[in-house]
């Protein structure tokens, strides 16, 4: 008979075997002190410790209005949603939001999904199906969630070099002029922190009849005059077909979204797998997500702290010669180049200093590219920030990692 555990086990150790395997940090969120948090260790004692790498970028999972919301919305309607929206009815705040969400990006409408990834794989496979022989131009670092929903979709596919504008316009002079395509790529991309030319890939777009798909998860409540993303801080909304997002990462909660013209969501409502047969939203989910967005658009000041501290983070690491990877967003990546040094760093930075940073190896990117992804939050101190610092210079001597020139 088949060994089915050995190939389980297997599996685990090849992970192991290229350092890679990962243990999850039992963490306790405390209401109000984000990022701080008590790690229980294994053998039952607590540790307090800073969160260096939580995408709740602004802090909006601990904000006293969406934790107002999400408590009222439990006392006025109860825990679940019931079902699917198709068979058990849609929350009025489920409602409020799609609403909220298309105004905020532009847009005639929205449809909620239940997580980033399900809205990127859900949607991006269903245009496949309702667009007979697309053919879809992908940037080669995009997320998993689109690369899946691509594939799942079936039909024609090319990749382009990562932001390569030269390279997709090639791809698209060689595909049929009749063909229907979709240009599906990201604002800020989350393992180097760059952002993709919005305008250029636009303007592409239109030269070659192309629909444009944007991922914005790591840009909605970050950047633009209301947070609504690269595309508003660049004044492009309007040449974005379909934009995609999640509520799980600066707007605090969980979710996610698409926001286009009201046919293509509705079409996409009316066929999408991953929406039609799963259970919708919370009502505490979407009334504390309401609330969030309704924070966010009104406060520009979370979005420059939160650019100020990526920024200030990113000069002390260069003047202690910590390797910061060029960035231009709110991502601060600090390059390691070995899976097991990686974590090693990690594993100490958390037991000795309680810093709280996971390692990003492959195959979120690449081997060699391994790395320390730091999010600073307004909510992070001088002081966190003093520690940090310094807590990494001890561990790059102990662990001979390479270093940048020391700044003069």
């Amino acid at each position: 008979m088949f060994d089915y555990q050995a190939a389980f086990q297997t599996a685990v150790e090849q992970v192991k075997g290229e350092g890679r395997y990962r243990v999850f940090a039992d963490l306790k969120r405390v209401r109000g002190q984000f990022p701080k948090a008590i790690r229980r260790r294994a053998d039952g004692s607590e540790q307090e410790v800073v969160v260096w790498c939580s995408n709740d970028y602004l802090g909006m999972g601990q904000h006293p209005d969406v934790l107002a919301a999400m408590t009222a919305a439990i006392d006025q309607a109860g825990a679940g949603a019931g079902g699917t929206r198709n068979i058990s009815g849609t929350t009025r705040s489920a409602v409020d939001l799609e609403g909220e969400l298309a105004a905020w990006h532009q847009k005639e409408a929205a449809l909620l999904f239940t997580s980033g990834y399900v809205a990127n794989e859900a949607t991006l496979t269903t245009l496949q199906r309702i667009l007979p022989g697309l053919i879809v131009f992908s940037d080669s670092l995009n997320h998993a969630s689109m690369i899946a929903g691509i594939r799942n979709g079936g039909c024609e596919r090319h990749i382009f070099a990562h932001n390569d504008l030269e390279h997709l316009e090639a791809l698209l002079q060689a595909a049929p002029a009749d063909a229907p395509k979709l240009i599906a790529f990201e604002s800020v991309y989350s393992m180097d922190g760059d952002i993709a030319d919005l305008a250029g890939t636009i303007a592409l777009a239109k030269t070659y009849g192309a629909m444009t798909y944007l991922d914005e998860v790591h840009a909605v409540g970050l950047y633009g005059a209301t947070g609504a993303g690269v595309a508003e801080r660049d004044g492009v909304l309007d040449g974005i077909d379909i934009v995609e997002c999640t509520l799980g990462k600066a707007i605090g909660v969980m979710g996610g979204y698409i926001a286009a013209d009201a046919v293509i969501v509705d079409a996409v409502r009316s066929w999408a797998a991953g929406f039609i047969f799963t259970t919708s939203l919370p009502p505490a989910l979407t009334a504390g997500a309401l609330a969030s967005v309704r924070h966010l658009k009104a406060h520009p000041e979370l979005r420059e702290a939160h650019q100020e501290r990526a920024a200030t983070l990113k000069a002390r690491f260069a003047a202690a010669g910590i390797p910061v990877l060029p960035s231009v967003s709110h991502i601060v990546p600090v390059h390691v180049g070995d899976p097991v040094h990686c974590k090693m760093i990690s594993d100490m930075l958390l037991e000795e200093h309680g810093v709280y940073v996971q390692p990003i190896n492959y195959p979120t990117v690449p081997k060699g590219a391994e790395r320390l992804r730091f999010t600073p939050s307004p909510n992070h101190t001088d002081a966190m920030m003093d520690d940090l610092v310094a807590a990494m210079d001890k561990l790059w001597t102990r662990c001979n990692v390479a270093r940048l020139p020391m700044a003069a």
